[in-house]
């Protein structure tokens, strides 16, 4: 009677303790929405204001972004380094508040900040039954890629993959923000598959957008690649997706050409992904995007310890397993 007493008592306190967090959830999703209702020229005074806080008070990951810049620019002196750490933090001020605009914004004010090129290419694969994968890295405003389903057919689907956030609130949030566009499907890594298959077999064209920058675990590098003057170890699940359903591959370039306003423009890497060399999408993404990142520095996320993993410790681990 006395243990039924405790699992009833412990059952009630965890009801209420969820309860509890979902109040404060709604709250602060509350608080995000409301925060998205305001105006550009008031989010930014917003985003001047958290720069000195990030950059300067709190000094987030500057150790990280120094040494990234360092590293993957030797030829810059000291003063030019610090130029592109200051805009990348005034950058990345307002990539947060502008992700969070999207929970809110019209079409019309998305549409007149948001430019995208070329996107008949896209239809044209789609009117010749072939679906496209977009592959992209964490440049300019990649939340905002979401919307690219705006100006496709309303029929086709708009795949978001991505990683998911061990924080449960703000991986919440992003998926919210990630969705609140036409066609826009967010969907975890882990399930890409299934939903492109799912998609084929309805005969529905599908737009699959890859951030495929990410830095791999141990077990999934299969590739090293010259990157930003670094021994890069790469991921290339997405690849073999785009080769096993025959996509048409596209690479995403992002620019901004000023506050508040991006321009999405895809470039066509191969329509035929099946009769490329092993690996060559990878590299070819690699290429492209060190090339847009080189053109504008301050627009990539630097604060990533992305070259955490070294090619010779990666040597010391499979000699490790094969001993």
């Amino acid at each position: 009677m006395t243990r039924l007493n405790c699992q009833t008592t412990n059952s009630a306190s965890q009801l209420q303790h969820e309860e509890q967090l979902g109040f404060w959830r709604k709250l602060a999703f509350g608080v995000f929405y409301t925060l998205s209702l305001l105006p550009f020229r008031v989010l930014y005074c917003i985003s001047d204001i958290a720069y000195l806080l990030v950059y300067r008070l709190l000094r987030y990951r500057r150790e990280i972004v120094r040494k990234n810049l360092s590293t993957a620019f030797p030829d810059k002196n000291e003063a030019e380094i610090a130029h592109i750490e200051r805009r990348f933090y005034h950058w990345f001020c307002d990539y947060t508040l502008e992700a969070i605009k999207l929970l809110s914004i019209s079409d019309t004010e998305l549409k007149h900040r948001f430019t995208i090129q070329n996107s008949q290419e896209i239809i044209e694969c789609f009117d010749n039954g072939q679906s496209v994968a977009a592959i992209l890295g964490h440049y300019c405003n990649w939340e905002w890629l979401s919307c690219v389903g705006m100006e496709l057919p309303k029929e086709s689907r708009c795949g978001l993959v991505y990683h998911p956030l061990s924080n449960h609130f703000f991986d919440e949030l992003f998926r919210r923000i990630r969705s609140s566009q036409a066609n826009g499907v967010p969907i975890p890594k882990q399930d890409t598959l299934r939903y492109l298959l799912a998609y084929k077999q309805q005969g529905i064209n599908s737009f699959f957008g890859y951030i495929s920058d990410q830095t791999p675990k141990w077990e999934n590098i299969h590739l090293w690649l010259p990157f930003l003057n670094h021994d890069t170890p790469v991921f290339t699940g997405s690849e073999r997706l785009m080769r096993k359903l025959n996509n048409a591959v596209y690479y995403v370039e992002m620019s901004r050409p000023r506050r508040g306003y991006y321009t999405c423009t895809y470039h066509l890497i191969t329509k035929m992904p099946n009769e490329l060399p092993e690996y060559e999408i990878t590299r070819r993404f690699f290429e492209l995007l060190e090339q847009t990142i080189r053109r504008n520095p301050e627009y990539y996320l630097w604060s990533h310890n992305r070259w955490k993993r070294t090619h010779e410790e990666y040597n010391k681990r499979m000699e490790g397993k094969q001993a």
